[in-house]
């Protein structure tokens, strides 16, 4: 890999903000591709959040949205991150990237295979290593986490939230209904079990106004908001819309990225730099004959 070398992150949610911040630092240039409506919850540690807002910074980092990957280079320049909506990853034939890294976390593969680059990486359950990517970064919390995989697949989906305080599927709060959200509370601040957090409404206006009948979302135990999904988006009963942490004195905790992420960050970042050095070593066989 030379120095213009590029990395694409298929997803910008929060894992792969912890593998794109970490890769970004150690001074790789990453991509990032996005869907158009990005469904994250845990907001302040996602650069898919530049998808609404133009720009979007976690731990000094800043992502900045382009409408055109010609934009890349000049963010690319500007020490940021470029993120580009692209959902189908039809830019990754254009750009030719050395890696590509599929961190969208939907516990199935959405399109990406080996082709796409002499390194692909998917991360968490629906990839299978040697088959359809070259490596597997294991995602389930556990002894095994950010574990590379050179051959089968990360452990399948539980549908268990991690154990956070002594708590798993309490901590997360899905969609009673289908509607458009009005956040009440916002993340960060502390809770009762039983408090409104937020109310889906049945519509809402092209000026943001919400109408027709509503529910409540209740918080499923006390403690701090870790993630709520932005106001406005609509979606299917029993999504998932929200994130509480019990650990009231770990607010710090909502506005940086995740042990977790950090972690299959860092794993993420080993096999890279494992690339580019097995393709230097290559390179200067070849020099040598």
């Amino acid at each position: 890999m030379k120095r213009n070398s590029l990395i694409i992150c298929r997803g910008g949610g929060d894992l792969a903000t912890g593998i794109v911040h970490r890769l970004h630092r150690a001074g790789f240039r990453v991509l990032v591709l996005e869907t158009e409506h990005p469904a994250a919850i845990r907001r302040q540690v996602s650069f898919c959040e530049a998808v609404y807002e133009g720009k979007a910074t976690v731990e000094g980092v800043t992502a900045q949205r382009i409408d055109s990957v010609s934009e890349m280079e000049e963010v690319f320049a500007g020490g940021c991150v470029p993120l580009f909506i692209d959902s189908k990853g039809a830019s990754i034939a254009e750009l030719h990237p050395d890696v590509v890294v599929d961190a969208i976390i939907a516990k199935k593969n959405l399109g990406t295979t080996k082709e796409m680059a002499p390194l692909v990486i998917g991360v968490g359950p629906g990839f299978t290593a040697g088959v359809d990517v070259d490596l597997v970064i294991e995602s389930m919390r556990g002894h095994n986490l950010a574990r590379i995989l050179e051959e089968g697949s990360a452990l399948p989906n539980t549908g268990i939230p991690g154990n956070i305080g002594g708590f798993t599927k309490e901590r997360v709060i899905h969609a009673p209904a289908e509607g458009f959200i009005q956040n009440i509370h916002q993340i960060g601040d502390v809770v009762e079990a039983g408090t409104t957090i937020a109310r889906i409404y049945e519509n809402m206006d092209e000026s943001g106004n919400f109408g027709g009948a509503s529910v409540a979302v209740p918080a499923t135990i006390t403690g701090i908001i870790r993630g709520l999904i932005r106001e406005g988006y609509h979606f299917p009963k029993g999504f998932k819309i929200a994130d509480i942490d019990p650990r009231e004195g770990e607010r710090k905790n909502c506005f940086t990225i995740s042990d977790k992420a950090r972690s299959i960050g860092g794993s993420v970042l080993e096999a890279v730099c494992r690339h580019v050095i097995h393709e230097g070593q290559k390179s200067s066989r070849t020099q040598v004959k």
